[in-house]
């Protein structure tokens, strides 16, 4: 067994959605068995004639699931996605034998409310987290003790890969909330939701659900701009770094995770 065969398995894509010219979800067979914790990442490659081109993505499934699934945005830029974006269902891809990451729920600290932020992919492990905690809940594992506070911004509405899946889901049980807002209301005149920002609207909305870095936890995942933005706004709150944990998905003038 080679060095490749050894840490890689050759996955399979078994479905493909396409949300807009640039957002796609796409769920895949290891091929082999792959445990991880919801919120954790995976690393995806392509194969060139030159070299393997790898990159990490947030899963997007749970744990208690067969298939694992992504929801990947285009960079034409970058040297991962364009390739990414060419494959079909069938098509195979490299996908590392071990998860990683630590942007896991912390179940420890006592804060048992949690206030989720993300930009656009950056949704995909708090989609995993309420996938994973309403299958226990389901079966009796879970008794709603963790409440869960999802704010999602994106431009425009199409934007949203999984916002009929977590309307549902809010609508369902008692421990999940979920507030999409978008940035740019002029270029979606449908939109009939809550607009703004995601940093412009922390302060708003932690005061509505009587969220302070005492009773709650705070996740912030995706764009980086999102990230120090919303950080500032919660430690002007008082919000306290041990508080706080991020995953920010790109350097933008690097475009490093793409």
């Amino acid at each position: 067994m080679n060095v490749v065969e050894d840490k890689f398995y050759r996955a399979r894509i078994t479905q493909r959605v396409d949300f807009s010219e640039d957002l796609w979800m796409i769920r895949v067979d290891t091929g082999g068995e792959f445990r991880f914790k919801a919120g954790q990442y995976a690393t995806l490659g392509v194969q060139t004639a030159e070299k393997l081109i790898e990159r990490p993505y947030s899963i997007v499934s749970s744990p208690y699931e067969k298939e694992v699934e992504f929801f990947i945005e285009l960079v034409p830029q970058g040297e991962l996605t364009p390739l990414l974006y060419k494959l079909k269902v069938g098509d195979e891809m490299m996908f590392r034998k071990v998860a990683k990451g630590r942007f896991t729920l912390d179940t420890k600290s006592g804060r048992t409310s949690h206030l989720l932020l993300a930009t656009v992919t950056g949704i995909a492990p708090f989609v995993s987290y309420s996938r994973t905690l309403l299958k226990d809940w389901k079966d009796g594992k879970f008794g709603g003790e963790h409440k869960l506070f999802i704010i999602e911004g994106a431009s425009r509405s199409w934007e949203f890969g999984y916002h009929d899946e977590l309307r549902k889901y809010a609508a369902e049980v008692p421990w999940l909330t979920y507030l999409p807002t978008i940035s740019r209301p002029w270029e979606d005149p449908n939109w009939k939701g809550e607009t703004g920002r995601v940093d412009d609207i922390i302060r708003k909305y932690t005061d509505k659900w009587g969220l302070t870095g005492q009773n709650a936890s705070a996740y912030l995942c995706g764009h980086p701009d999102m990230i120090e933005h919303g950080k500032g706004m919660l430690r002007r709150a008082g919000w306290q770094k041990d508080a706080m944990t991020e995953e920010v998905y790109f350097i933008p003038a690097k475009q490093s995770q793409t």
